[in-house]
C-alpha cells in the first residue's frame, strides 16, 4: 500500500469514525447515564463487531448483500427498528436510575450486533474492501494493516465520545439532582438516533 492510498484510508477512517452516528451517540449516552466504566462494554464491542463485519465483507459476504436487495432491505429495516426502539427508551429516561432500568442494558453483545444492523457500518466495510482490498495481489498483507488501523480509529472515537459523556455526568444530574438537564440531554441523544435511523432508511 503506497502513501497516497494510506492517506486516503486515514481520511476515510477519521470521517467515518468521528462523525456522529449510532455508535458514538450510544457511547455518549451510556457514559452520561451510567458512567465511563459501564460504557466500556459497548465501546469495546464497536470495533470488535465492525472488525467481524469487515472480515466477512472481505470474504465475500458483502458482495452477497449487494447482490440481494431483499437481504439489504432486511438488514436496513432491522437496524432502523432497533435504533428507534433505543431512541424511545432513551427519550423516556428522566433520571439516572430510570436510564439504568430501561435503555441502558445495552452491553457488549448488543454493541456487536448493532454493527451488523447498521447500514453505515456495512457501507464503510464495503468501501474499504472495494477501494483497498479487492483486486490486489497483496490483499492479505493489506488486510493485516487495514484491520487494526480501522479498529483503532473505532475504539478511539467511541472512547472519546464516552469520555465526553462521563465528564458531563455530574453536570447533567444538576445541583438539585432533579435530572432535568439529563432528561433533555437524553432527548437530544434520542433525536440523534431518530435522525440516524431516518438517514439509514433512505440510504
Amino acid at each position: 500500500m503506497n502513501s497516497v492510498e494510506l492517506t486516503a484510508l486515514l481520511l476515510l477512517a477519521t470521517a467515518a469514525s468521528f462523525t456522529p452516528g449510532p455508535n458514538t451517540t450510544l457511547s455518549t449516552a451510556l457514559a452520561a447515564n451510567l458512567g465511563f466504566r459501564r460504557s466500556l462494554r459497548f465501546v469495546l464491542a464497536v470495533p470488535v463487531g465492525w472488525g467481524l463485519l469487515l472480515s466477512l465483507c472481505a470474504g465475500g459476504v458483502g458482495a452477497l448483500v449487494v447482490a440481494l436487495p431483499a437481504l439489504r432491505i432486511a438488514i436496513q429495516a432491522l437496524g432502523v427498528a432497533y435504533l428507534l426502539w433505543l431512541a424511545f427508551k432513551l427519550f423516556r429516561s428522566a433520571a439516572l436510575a430510570q436510564a439504568d432500568a430501561a435503555l441502558l442494558k445495552v452491553g457488549f453483545w448488543q454493541g456487536v450486533l448493532l454493527q451488523f444492523l447498521n447500514i453505515k457500518a456495512w457501507m464503510l466495510a464495503l468501501t474499504v474492501v472495494a477501494g483497498w482490498l479487492a483486486g490486489h495481489a497483496d490483499a492479505s498483507a493489506r488486510f493485516a494493516i487495514i484491520l487494526p488501523l480501522m479498529l483503532a480509529f473505532g475504539l478511539v472515537s467511541n472512547l472519546s465520545y464516552a469520555l465526553l459523556g462521563s465528564l458531563l455526568r455530574d453536570w447533567l444530574a444538576g445541583p438539585d439532582r432533579s435530572g432535568l438537564r439529563l432528561r433533555w440531554f437524553n432527548r437530544l441523544m434520542a433525536s440523534v438516533l431518530v435522525l440516524t435511523a431516518a438517514w439509514m432508511a433512505t440510504f
